[in-house]
């Protein structure tokens, strides 16, 4: 019998991860090849969202929700993997795990290396970088 609440393993005698079993009692969608489970907590959400290799937002989300770049302000810990974006004034940024971020709207990020990148997100939906005290997009003071 396949167990559906758990992410596809690499092979049959890989261990299991927990970190990338499906959240209890949370909403999961897949959306752009990307995993999420989200819960509600409080005024908020938690999210564990994993970016698989090779993933891009302009690549792979960009056609699915027609803005020009990333739109949504992400704060929370990067539990694995690393990722790389830049904005659009060109500033970058390269996140390493284990750490906590923050990336204002107004960016396309990308998955580096060969590893899933795992971020465990905060947010209060479409007001996350009001509630959090970022700009509506990337800009320098």
């Amino acid at each position: 019998m396949i167990d559906t609440a758990r992410a596809p393993r690499t092979s049959a005698s890989a261990p299991r991860d927990p970190l990338l079993d499906r959240m209890a009692g949370a909403d999961h969608r897949e959306v752009g090849g990307v995993s999420i489970d989200t819960t509600r907590a409080a005024n908020g959400r938690v999210k564990r969202v994993c970016y698989p290799p090779g993933f891009r937002w302009s690549t792979h989300m960009k056609p699915l929700v027609n803005t020009p770049l990333c739109m949504h302000a992400h704060v929370g810990f990067l539990a694995r993997g690393r990722v790389r974006g830049t904005y659009a004034d060109g500033c970058a940024f390269d996140l390493t795990a284990p750490r906590a971020v923050v990336i204002e709207p107004g960016h396309d990020a990308w998955v580096v290396g060969k590893d899933t990148a795992v971020l465990i997100e905060f947010d209060t939906e479409n007001s996350t970088a009001a509630r959090f005290g970022l700009p509506d997009s990337h800009r320098h003071a």
